[in-house]
């Protein structure tokens, strides 16, 4: 039976692979292969074997392609999103020399303060790169593996994200793309291009490093032979540059240059991210200045304590994740793993505020708080890099995406609805990273813009929930206990 064009959107995250299969024509989703990962390591270390990622690509490419039914013949594109910043180096093998080391090891906290510092301050780097480092940064990533493994560093022949990483072993081409590469630290959003006077900071040479695509969709090669055989492909299919997992999100919501722009998004995972995407280029300290995918800008702020930080809370209650209301005088900032913005990667979760009236279930509300509370005050720097006034009533009024798996959970949805006091929209697809892979991989076989694409597939709509009246006293009693927490941190107090 003939079978329409088929692309495959590949989103290699943290835990897991996900290749979604999607007809290339209408974006419907025909299956979605998985796999999952394993991530190593304590006391602020977060690592993963590479090869992992490539043989969870391998799996759920085979997955997706026996459920969707279509014949591998039908496959005209692929691409691959994966997880921010992580630092993979390769030996003259080309083969990894060490497990990577992923965003969330916070190891490299020391070193990205000292990059700081070197350079001269926030606003140096925020001129050039558009991002303060941070533990999560590449480039400090990087630096700790400098003092710590020097003998590994200096085997190290090419340095990789994770998507260009998997992008090279489909390809055999070392290429990346503006969006993921703004998130290393050596990438220059000023000038589209790596930055000579970090790389030098950084003891990096610039031959070790993926040449730069112009966007992610853009079509850097084709399935070789060997890739082929090994995802049960046929060789010829087309590639894209691929990008990170929060730009291609945005793609998949339908955000850029030819969709949406200054629209926020807050996504609900492991981590609460929020982000929009816009023409103006972000340089405050208080974001991530990332690239987009498309050629724009896409400001970000991420915080390290979101769904996984409330269900462990829920679970030391015996609670179900759900058995949750208003904190009432409890305030609980749930920084298990220390925190990211605000930036303070030795930070331990705080309880306050608790009174023998107080319950389990508000003890569970206040961790959902206090999480919600960090993000959307996140939100707000978005919305000024944008250029854009949060507080204004046209502003307030735009409505804010809410994504990830706490976008499915009751709670989650009501708590943002009662602190931010903003109009929902929980979109229809619940694939987002690797729907915005398809339409890159969908772009890279077509010629067509990838965002006309996810925005005719539609993924983007969904569900519109009116604002809530603002429970304003609970935001301010929260925003005191952050405002002090932080300030005795960073102290040092």
């Amino acid at each position: 039976m003939p079978h329409g064009p088929v692309v495959i959107g590949v989103d290699s995250s943290t835990q897991s692979t996900k290749a979604l299969f999607a007809d290339a024509a209408t974006g419907r989703t025909l299956a979605v292969g998985r796999a999952p990962h394993r991530v190593d390591g304590a006391a602020g270390a977060r690592e993963s074997d590479p090869e992992q990622w490539w043989q969870a690509l391998r799996e759920a490419v085979a997955a997706g392609l026996k459920e969707s039914g279509a014949p591998a013949s039908a496959v005209t594109g692929i691409a691959v999103a994966g997880q921010q910043h992580g630092l993979v180096v390769l030996g003259p093998d080309h083969r990894p020399l060490r497990p990577a080391l992923l965003w969330n090891d916070t190891r490299s906290a020391p070193q990205a303060a000292a990059l700081t510092a070197a350079l001269g301050g926030p606003h140096a780097w925020t001129a050039r790169t558009g991002s303060v480092p941070v533990a999560a940064v590449t480039a400090a990533k990087w630096s700790w593996l400098r003092e710590n493994e020097p003998s590994t560093a200096a085997r190290c022949t090419a340095v990789r994200l994770p998507h260009d990483f998997l992008t090279e072993r489909l390809t055999g081409l070392a290429v990346t793309d503006p969006g993921d590469a703004s998130g290393t630290g050596w990438y220059s959003t000023a000038t589209g291009a790596y930055d000579p006077e970090i790389l030098q900071l950084i003891g990096m040479d610039a031959a070790l490093l993926p040449s730069m695509a112009a966007t992610g969709g853009t079509r850097v090669g084709t399935l070789t032979a060997s890739a082929a055989d090994a995802l049960g492909l046929p060789p010829g299919v087309a590639v894209a540059a691929g990008t990170g997992d929060n730009m291609s999100a945005a793609v998949g919501l339908g955000l850029g240059g030819a969709g949406l722009l200054d629209h926020p998004v807050l996504s609900l995972g492991t981590s609460g991210t929020v982000f929009a995407a816009t023409r103006t280029r972000p340089a405050t300290p208080a974001l991530s200045g990332f690239a987009a995918a498309d050629g724009g800008y896409l400001p970000l702020a991420c915080t390290l304590n979101c769904t996984l930080a409330v269900d462990r809370v829920a679970a030391l209650l015996g609670l179900d994740r759900d058995d949750a209301v208003p904190g009432g005088e409890a305030v609980l900032l749930p920084y298990l793993d220390g925190e990211r913005t605000p930036d303070l990667p030795n930070a331990a979760g705080l309880l306050t505020g608790l009174r023998h009236s107080t319950t389990p279930q508000q003890l569970l509300g206040a961790a959902y708080e206090g999480a919600a509370v960090t993000v959307l005050r996140a939100l707000d720097e978005v919305l000024r890099a944008c250029g854009l006034d949060p507080d204004s009533p046209a502003v307030a009024a735009r409505h804010l995406r809410l994504i990830g798996g706490g976008a499915r959970g009751r709670t989650w949805v009501e708590t943002v609805r009662r602190l931010s006091g903003r109009p929902l929209v929980v979109p229809s697809g619940t694939e987002l990273v690797a729907i915005g892979a398809a339409a890159l991989a969908a772009s890279a076989a077509s010629g067509a813009d990838p965002v006309t694409i996810a925005q005719d597939w539609g993924a983007g709509r969904g569900t519109e929930l009116p604002p809530l009246e603002r429970d304003l006293e609970a935001w301010e009693r929260i925003t005191s206990v952050l405002d002090s927490a932080a300030t005795t941190l960073l102290g040092g107090g």
